[in-house]
């Protein structure tokens, strides 16, 4: 979860707005889509041990998901952010292979496009642009809820939770 927060949040910050800096116009679609093909493997593999662990989790948790007020729906945001997080990382990968499509188109960053940029590119770029904030803040809420999840991990709130759930 931290790789899949972490790096697109980096690349978003720094990155892309770093592109810009590439000497010409030219070679800042290169220079952005280098840094993304290098992270996308990285981010494709911390994407599928946080699937992995998240499953692991939920079929370990099973009790508590029935007996303890507030787990199953805290599963259920974990599990409708995750789902968003995923679309968001999967549309974005695909919007920025239209981006990506010729390297030595010129713009302005990673994201931005320039009066010479093509109109299919300067299209893509200015939906990344939206994009490159969309998954590190789903993300991020995946992260917060996370750590809710493990909140309601400690003693007194299971406890505190199954005696509502048999009282309700």
């Amino acid at each position: 979860m931290a790789a899949w927060f972490g790096g697109t949040l980096a690349n978003a910050i720094a990155l892309n707005p770093a592109a810009g800096a590439a000497g010409d116009a030219s070679s800042t679609g290169a220079v952005a889509n280098i840094g993304w093909d290098r992270w996308t493997p990285v981010n494709a593999a911390a994407i599928g041990v946080h699937l992995v662990g998240s499953t692991g989790q939920l079929v370990g948790n099973m009790g508590r998901l029935r007996a303890q007020r507030g787990v199953a729906t805290m599963a259920i945001a974990k599990t409708a952010l995750t789902a968003a997080a995923l679309a968001a990382t999967s549309y974005s990968r695909a919007v920025g292979k239209k981006a990506s499509d010729r390297t030595d188109v010129p713009a302005s960053s990673g994201t931005d496009p320039d009066e010479a940029t093509p109109p299919k590119t300067a299209a893509a770029q200015r939906q990344l642009s939206v994009l490159q904030w969309a998954v590190p803040a789903l993300t991020g809420a995946l992260i917060v809820v996370s750590s809710f999840a493990g909140e309601q991990e400690r003693a007194s709130q299971v406890h505190g939770g199954v005696l509502a759930r048999i009282k309700s």
